[in-house]
């Protein structure tokens, strides 16, 4: 391989967040960061404990000089905590609460513990508004429905994030909340005009900008005003005419995962990279999926798009120096790590809503509800439990709940039914009301957004299904 080749092949390398599988790096992973990759994105897979994510980090440095990412957006999205939960709320909790100081210092306490583990790029917040109820994919990962606090709290994250050396990458541009489709899957449409646009979903990102965000994600989302049937990650008037353009960013534009259906299905790994890097993306997040052939094969495919005059080599360069500069960023003083103890409880705590009056727990009998994760949450462990430990808990899908037999179970004890996102869920609706008809003094727990409400003697909203989220939740219920 001639000096060119090996230099073209460096740039193509460098716009790449590869992923891996299992605890400690791989022998390919260290090699093509010798080789010039960009860096890595780590998954729940990635994380045993804290110490453990350090070492990984360290010899993912002593490779190269990676651009180490994860999704740390506290409360249902986590990757540190994945197998216990996080010890933060989410966003619609802070939203709740509405006090931007709160959501700085529990990103601030975010950065410091990413900061520790050695990881320079959170891929947080999101900046959607959430304005349907049904979204599939956002949900309580939005600060709220109202574009201006969604702005506000969006700018309070990125400064908490990037005060304690950690850049933010706020997503998923040009907006994710009006949708009822998950990216995941297929390709989700935002069909509003540009005023609307303006108005709703870019105002957080506008806001967000202007706080000096390091990093935007691309949505796989079409807006057929700006993109046509094309998902904002392919187009370069989403990445280039109004991000870059209209909304004056210079910083680094992340793709959300390139292994999503939204891309698989439609162009291919390989070609939506080529595709997201004529647009005008930086930094290619490739999702957990894609293996080590893979991830050669797009290589190639970027290198054989440049020689084929299919994308400029200028648009490498250009990438390559954005990254540089985050690079630089990532070397640069930042505030040494505050201590933040018990920040994400007292959170929490503010942001839970009780409607009623539980009555005195008598030998309760706590009915989970379970949801089917999303594909971005994962298998994050939820629930009252461990604040419970005297209770009885029974975890039921609501399709095969017999009702008469929990009832019975039931009897002359204390009800609590625990649901998530119960308005998405008609299956969830049918079994609390079937509970709640015969048992009017059930107290329920939503540990999603408090949408549908049932006629309970108490409601308890919590707006997320972190751990503080359900402390908090269970220090409202009657005790005896």
């Amino acid at each position: 391989m001639s000096q060119s080749d090996r230099g073209l092949r460096r740039l193509a390398a460098g716009t790449l967040l590869a992923a891996f599988q299992g605890t400690t790096a791989p022998t390919w992973v260290l090699r093509e960061l010798e080789y010039g990759l960009g860096g890595v994105t780590l998954f729940g897979f990635n994380v045993a404990e804290p110490g453990q994510v350090r070492e990984l980090t360290t010899a993912l440095r002593a490779a190269g000089e990676p651009v180490i990412s994860l999704d740390e957006e506290g409360g249902d999205v986590t990757r540190l905590a994945y197998h216990v939960g996080s010890p933060y709320p989410g966003n619609a909790a802070l939203g709740a609460v509405d006090d931007a100081e709160l959501t700085r210092s529990v990103y601030r306490a975010i950065a410091a513990e990413l900061a520790s583990c050695g990881v320079n790029l959170n891929m947080a917040p999101s900046a959607d508004v959430n304005t349907e109820a049904d979204n599939p994919v956002i949900g309580t990962r939005s600060f709220g429905t109202d574009a201006e606090l969604v702005a506000r709290h969006t700018v309070a994250a990125v400064r908490g994030l990037q005060t304690g050396g950690v850049a933010a990458c706020v997503k998923h541009f040009p907006g994710h909340g009006a949708t009822r489709v998950d990216s995941h899957l297929a390709v989700p449409v935002v069909d509003v005009g540009l005023d609307v646009l303006r108005a709703r979903e870019l105002a957080p990102f506008r806001a967000a900008i202007g706080a000096g965000a390091r990093s935007v994600m691309t949505a796989h989302v079409a807006v057929p005003a700006v993109t046509g049937d094309s998902p904002a990650t392919l187009s370069g008037a989403a990445l280039t005419g109004l991000l870059r353009g209209e909304l004056g960013y210079d910083g680094v534009v992340v793709t959300d995962a390139l292994d999503m259906q939204a891309i698989t299905k439609s162009v291919g790994l390989a070609g939506g990279a080529v595709l997201t890097l004529a647009a005008g993306a930086d930094l290619l997040c490739l999702g957990p999926l894609p293996t080590y052939d893979d991830i050669q094969a797009i290589i190639e495919g970027i290198v054989a798009a440049v020689r084929e005059g299919r994308l400029p080599l200028a648009r490498l360069e250009e990438a390559a120096e954005r990254v540089a500069a985050l690079r630089a960023w990532f070397g640069a003083p930042h505030e040494p790590a505050a201590e933040q103890n018990g920040v994400g409880l007292h959170a929490a705590r503010r942001a839970v809503r009780l409607t009623g009056a539980p009555e005195p727990l008598v030998e309760p009998l706590v009915i989970e509800v379970d949801t089917p994760p999303t594909i971005a949450v994962g298998d994050v462990p939820w629930g009252v439990g461990p604040w419970l430990p005297d209770a009885e808990i029974v975890r039921v899908g609501p399709e095969a709940a017999d009702v008469p037999v929990l009832l019975a179970k039931a009897a002359n004890r204390s009800l609590v039914v625990v649901v998530k996102d119960a308005h998405r869920h008609q299956a969830s609706q049918d079994l609390v009301s079937a509970l709640v008809a015969a048992r009017r003094d059930t107290t329920v727990i939503e540990m999603g957004l408090p949408v549908w409400r049932p006629g309970s003697a108490a409601y308890i909203a919590t707006y997320g299904a972190a751990r503080p989220n359900a402390q908090a939740a269970v220090e409202l219920l009657g005790t005896p």
